[in-house]
């Protein structure tokens, strides 16, 4: 549709991508908001006519229509490659059209999100880890003594054992000292458009990634192809990553923990070196998923997540906080704002650290997703591995202040999903 601006000048506005653009043809430029104010007051003050101000089409209503609501960051997707062994998988698919991300011939997009702050993560110790686990060096073993034994009590009340599994996190961030959210604003399931007006996460502290299990952790990330239908080939370097992962978290509390509620209930051996491969084995091993034999593991779908390709892209798993901002830090995920509580009154604020979010992971959408946010790789490991072995589909829990179902999916003797249900 064409028109003329508030000082009279003709433009065009048409509609892309779902969004309203003004195009000024004598500037080859985007007529905003802010420059058709600015020109206006000038036409004020010079005597110069203000034509076609109260009498263009595009009114009042319309006009608020256009800049009320913050589009989707102007973001480059760059067409990056999963290297597994010899073959690479482009992931051309992934990336969003060119005619929606860039400025072409002067278009813009009005009202856009504000640009993304730079994050810096260190990697610099990430190539060490990909050196033989044995010659690879660790950290302390944790002293904790007797609060690692498991009670009558925990024993008997899964929740209570999970509550202790939360106590012991000693490396859990901490809201406005280790990194900062803004929630945004809430929406139900079912709305599709952007509630929020930047990115979920402000900032992490630099220190976080130093943190020995949570630089591991994230070293792993980048191993795996998300297309669910497509196999995965682990090299020997990627087996010592995850050897390597395995020893680190074995050495703090919340593992050893684990380690001595799985024996009291005959379900792990006594012996330390059995267990860590039983861990390995159950998140890190390989199997169908999809269709494809050896196209999944525990460890990809639930913290780095995967695309089911049917008649529509969807995303599935991607439960992790610290492959949420790795991923918003590249630009590669946008969040959509909070999903509402189902109790009205617990809204989410910047100190909550149990969210349900919608957000687009390489403009797929998953229209509902929930993490812990801060939490210790070692934790969500630990937590989710008890629910497995000792809990049901459904494991209804106390994690310090959220009252948490933890859904517990299976195949076979695999961990087919995870992930926490808030139950406020």
């Amino acid at each position: 549709m064409n028109g003329p601006d508030p000082v009279g000048r003709s433009f065009d506005c048409v509609l892309i991508g779902g969004r309203v653009r003004r195009w000024c043809p004598v500037s080859r430029t985007m007529m905003s908001r802010a420059v058709t104010v600015a020109r206006t007051a000038m036409a004020a003050t010079s005597g110069m006519p203000r034509s076609g101000l109260e009498e263009s089409h595009f009114g009042r209503e319309e006009w608020q229509n256009v800049d009320s609501r913050p589009s989707r960051r102007n973001q480059r997707i760059q067409h990056e490659e999963y290297q597994q062994g010899g073959d690479s998988y482009e992931q051309s698919q992934w990336s969003r059209k060119e005619d929606e991300e860039n400025n072409n011939d002067g278009w813009e997009t009005v009202g856009q999100k504000p640009p993304r702050r730079q994050h810096k993560v260190q990697k610099d110790n990430w190539n060490g880890y990909k050196r033989p686990a044995s010659e690879q060096e660790y950290s302390d073993e944790v002293d904790v003594g007797s609060s690692v034994e498991p009670t009558e009590e925990e024993l008997g009340d899964l929740s209570q054992a999970c509550n202790k599994l939360w106590e012991l996190d000693t490396n859990r961030l901490v809201p406005g000292k280790d990194y900062e959210i803004d929630c945004g604003e809430g929406k139900k399931v079912f709305h599709k458009e952007d509630m929020a007006g930047g990115s979920l996460f402000s900032w992490v502290n630099e220190d976080v990634f130093r943190k020995p299990t949570f630089a591991r952790f994230c070293s792993l990330l980048d191993n795996y192809n998300p297309n669910a239908g497509c196999k995965e080939v682990v090299t020997s370097e990627e087996k010592q990553e995850q050897a390597a992962f395995i020893e680190e978290i074995s050495r703090t509390a919340p593992i050893k923990y684990l380690h001595k509620y799985l024996i009291s209930k005959g379900i792990v051996s006594n012996k330390f070196q059995d267990f860590k491969r039983t861990l390995t084995r159950l998140w890190f091993d390989l199997y169908g998923r999809g269709g494809t034999s050896c196209s999944s593991s525990a460890f990809e779908h639930v913290f780095v997540g995967e695309v089911k390709q049917r008649d529509e892209q969807e995303i599935s798993g991607f439960h992790n906080w610290l492959q949420f901002y790795l991923e918003e830090a590249k630009g590669r995920v946008d969040y959509q704002g909070y999903i509402f509580p189902r109790r009205r009154g617990q809204t989410p604020d910047s100190e909550t650290q149990l969210l349900t979010i919608q957000f687009e992971w390489n403009g797929i959408l998953k229209s509902v997703s929930s993490t812990l946010v801060g939490v210790s790789p070692e934790f969500e490991v630990a937590l989710y591995t008890l629910c497995f072995y000792v809990g049901g589909e459904d494991n209804y829990v106390q994690l310090g202040p959220y009252t948490v179902n933890i859904k517990c999916y299976r195949l076979g003797d695999n961990i087919g999903s995870v992930f926490p249900v808030s139950e406020c």
